[in-house]
């Protein structure tokens, strides 16, 4: 009898939902909303035994209250139990999704030096050691708020949507955005892994986020990338909150 686990994750542009059937991931869910009706519909369709949810908004409350009903739910927070430590300031003020993403790189990468990095609303760049200290990383802007920003803050400059084929030296307005956004993006990315790079040893990067394998064609470091790491980290929490013998 398959054993099925929900892990949602709610982001600033969609909310998610990745389906584990005995551990592996099945399928992927964008959800319409967060109401009552539409969590009910998920749980009667699933039979989930247990669910976890990270959220980065402010969601339908009672929508914890409707997973908990089917099996044991967990929502990710500072509180949560993890398989890492947060030697940081303030460990109450690290986003869920961000503690997701760090535990799939403890379960995936044990013993490594790991940045993970995130492409979504906002750039983030995540870095747990070898010693499963997630010690911190940073934040920049992701490539939609970059697009906006040119057409906010600029009395002429349109709003460009992203596209991948685009040339090196833009010859025309939208060609120059995106060669600006996606070439300084990947610039950016490549910067960053490198100072980590020579700073640690046994170094590990991987990207992640739905563009990610997009820019792993600019990108001039070699590195994997992961769309759906969130949803395995998620899994691992669940797993690790729900095992009495941790």
């Amino acid at each position: 009898m398959p054993t099925t686990t929900l892990c949602l994750d709610f982001g600033n542009t969609r909310l998610k939902c990745a389906v584990f059937r005995n551990g592996e991931m099945e399928e992927l869910i964008v959800l319409p909303d967060d109401s009552d009706a539409t969590i009910r519909d998920l749980v009667s369709r699933y039979q989930p035994v247990r669910s976890i949810l990270s959220s980065v908004i402010n969601h339908n409350p009672s929508l914890e209250t409707i997973l908990a009903e089917a099996g044991p739910f967990h929502k990710l927070s500072n509180q949560s139990k993890l398989p890492f430590t947060t030697p940081v300031g303030k460990p109450e003020s690290i986003g869920a999704d961000r503690l997701a993403l760090v535990s799939a790189a403890v379960d995936l990468y044990p013993g490594r030096n790991t940045l993970v990095i995130a492409l979504g609303s906002a750039i983030t760049y995540n870095f747990v050691n070898k010693y499963k200290e997630f010690v911190g990383g940073s934040i920049s802007p992701g490539m939609e708020m970059r697009f906006k920003s040119l057409n906010v803050f600029t009395a002429k400059l349109p709003l460009v949507k992203k596209d991948w084929n685009f040339p090196l030296m833009g010859y025309d307005t939208r060609t120059n955005i995106l060669s600006g956004v996606i070439l300084g993006m990947a610039t950016e990315i490549d910067g960053i892994i490198e100072i980590y790079r020579q700073k640690y040893h046994n170094f590990n990067a991987v990207l992640t986020g739905g563009d990610a394998p997009y820019f792993v064609y600019h990108l001039k470091n070699k590195i994997f990338a992961d769309p759906n790491l969130i949803y395995k980290g998620l899994y691992a929490i669940c797993e690790y909150n729900n095992n009495t013998d941790v």
